[in-house]
């Protein structure tokens, strides 16, 4: 019981540096530890997912309901959550039952994790290390995102996303640049749009497609003459 109560300081002492690391919001621990409901709801989570562990019915989920009426969180107690896990701002955030998170996620407020049906076994998605799911992004169904992956703000992934990819859009659509800083932080204000993107690449292609044919009716032309 010792080694799980130091095990479990630990990772709150791990998850309050985190928000230091990175909040710039974050002036102080009272502050932090009084005003950050994703830590209220990480903590309570971890205390859940212990005594679900322990195969202690009901009252898990009774925690898990509490925190959400609290902090507007929702984390089942059977979701898997790695070390240093930081949901910022965090209202409206939803955890499946069978989501498992890598270490190093960083989440923001509105985001679902969730299930496409009422298929049993593992119906959430993987997120592996380093991922950051941008505002209002939904990540659905039993799917991977690979270590270090980007979802732009909005953006409704459904299909494995390898590492290293940044993910836009409705439904995501993989663009192949890193989109982040020297810190490894998703720059929101800085994701290309894949369909504008498609859109002036169509526009270059027909605009050489018309200075063809005017070449092409030129020499016609001088032919004739």
């Amino acid at each position: 019981m010792f080694k799980i109560l130091k095990r479990g300081i630990t990772k709150v002492k791990e998850d309050i540096q985190v928000i230091y690391d990175k909040d710039p919001a974050a002036n102080n621990l009272l502050e932090v530890i009084l005003c950050y409901p994703g830590l209220h709801a990480l903590i309570a989570y971890r205390f859940a997912h212990r005594l679900y562990k322990w195969h202690i019915p009901l009252i898990p989920r009774i925690i898990s309901y509490i925190t959400r009426i609290v902090t507007g969180i929702e984390i089942h107690p059977a979701a898997k959550i790695g070390r240093r896990f930081f949901i910022d701002h965090g209202e409206g955030v939803v955890i499946g039952e069978t989501t498992v998170i890598g270490d190093d996620v960083l989440i923001y407020q509105q985001v679902t994790l969730g299930g496409t049906g009422k298929e049993h076994g593992k119906r959430h998605p993987t997120l592996g290390k380093g991922v950051i799911v941008g505002a209002g992004a939904k990540v659905l169904g039993n799917i991977t995102l690979g270590n270090y992956v980007r979802v732009g703000a909005g953006s409704v992934v459904i299909e494995d996303v390898p590492e290293y990819s940044t993910v836009v859009g409705v439904p995501g659509r993989i663009v192949h640049r890193k989109i982040r800083d020297e810190n490894g932080v998703l720059m929101h204000n800085r994701i290309p749009d894949p369909v504008k993107c498609e859109l002036n690449r169509l526009k270059y292609e027909v605009l050489e497609l018309k200075e063809k044919i005017i070449k092409l009716d030129d020499a016609k032309g001088k032919t004739e003459l």
